[in-house]
């Protein structure tokens, strides 16, 4: 057994395993269509882009397992932005601390402005999002406001710099459910490429975060690559899945997500190294619930309203809806302080409509405290 998910990593060998995607053929894709519970052999048929002409079944096929494991039910989640600060350089978003932006981090009376119009909205399930700086929006900011923030939400979950096992911890007893940490990619060389200054530079320590919340009992754990920084988005999604599967071997305590984002417009950004078309994204989509059933499947605002009006039935059953990705962006919008630009610019109420068109019943709250976790 190993004893990290860094030993696996160390055993794959990138271009080997472009090469055997690239390799995969029509055959491969009808035998894992065939298939009730998929190897990582059967994935990679279906990332290939021999599974290109295969993607009615899989959808098909990922929109009957949707329904038996979820019903019609999507969740709704919101994203708080705390602080736009950051002590990194990374060439691919706009809180990076070389673009000329105006920085903000959220005093008590902002957070509590955010937390009340959010909830005057109808969102009970709240991600709270910070640039990377360990000084100013560390764990001390935690400490003092997640206490704030956690009596207005149900659900409270966190995509903040990767912390130790300890610091979790105790992140638990201050209410936190579940910790959303994005590798941007399993290409080392890449990734050093990408991450210029600060922290985010050591690669290994952030691929060793979902091990560390997995430690720390994290009730939820959300996994993803950003899609278009490497020069291969089907082998990044393929160590993705290595690394889910690894965590439920490991942590099969802990629930997990997995998200699709593709990179998006923003101050100082730059063009994708690997180009997903719209397809290509529902057969990727497709092919992480055909391997994973059970696995919560989410979908944001980097989308455009008529691809998550169309996809969301067939395998999603975790949405972000009318997100601001600037700090105060609720209660006062500030656009110049956005993080990307979201795709999907409709209100909550619009996503909400849309969703019981197509026959699906929006979430907003999935949990109440008293039934523990």
């Amino acid at each position: 057994m190993d004893r990290s998910f860094r030993e696996r990593w160390e055993q794959l060998d990138w271009d080997d395993l472009t090469l055997r995607i690239n390799g995969k053929t029509a055959a491969d894709v009808e035998q894992a269509l065939q298939r009730d519970t998929l190897t990582l052999d059967d994935f990679m048929a279906l990332l290939s882009p021999a599974a290109r002409h295969y993607i009615e079944p899989m959808a098909q096929k990922a929109q009957r397992l949707t329904r038996q494991r979820f019903g019609h039910a999507v969740g709704f989640y919101v994203p708080l932005y705390l602080s736009n600060l950051c002590a990194n350089d990374c060439t691919y978003c706009g809180f990076s601390m070389s673009n000329r932006i105006k920085r903000k981090t959220l005093d008590e009376a902002e957070i509590i402005s955010e937390c009340e119009t959010i909830r005057q909205i109808g969102f009970d399930s709240l991600l709270l999002v910070t640039g990377e700086h360990q000084t100013k929006v560390g764990m001390d900011y935690f400490r003092r406001y997640l206490p704030v923030i956690r009596p207005y939400f149900s659900s409270l979950m966190m995509e903040v710099q990767p912390l130790g096992t300890e610091e979790y911890r105790e992140l638990k007893t201050l209410g936190l459910d579940g910790v959303m940490v994005y590798q941007e990619t399993y290409h080392e060389a890449t990734y050093e490429l990408h991450h210029l200054k600060g922290k985010k530079q050591d690669f290994h320590w952030r691929l060793a975060t979902p091990e560390r919340l997995g430690q720390a009992g994290v009730d939820k754990i959300g996994l993803g690559a950003l899609i278009g920084l490497s020069s291969s988005w089907r082998t990044d999604c393929y160590m993705l899945a290595e690394h889910l599967l690894y965590m439920q071997q490991h942590y099969w305590q802990s629930r997990y997500s997995i998200s699709f984002p593709r990179l998006r417009p923003c101050a100082g950004g730059i063009e994708p190294a690997s180009l997903m078309g719209d397809a290509e994204l529902v057969q990727l989509i497709c092919a992480f619930r055909l391997l994973a059933p059970t696995v919560e499947l989410s979908l944001s605002t980097r989308e455009s309203p008529y691809f998550r009006d169309h996809v969301v039935p067939l395998a999603i059953n975790n949405v972000s809806a009318g997100s601001k990705t600037q700090p105060g962006g609720y209660a006062d919008s500030k656009t110049e302080l956005e993080q990307f630009s979201p795709n999907d610019n409709r209100s909550a109420a619009q996503v909400a409509h849309a969703l019981v068109q197509a026959g699906l019943q929006p979430v907003w709250k999935d949990w109440d405290g008293y039934l523990g976790r």
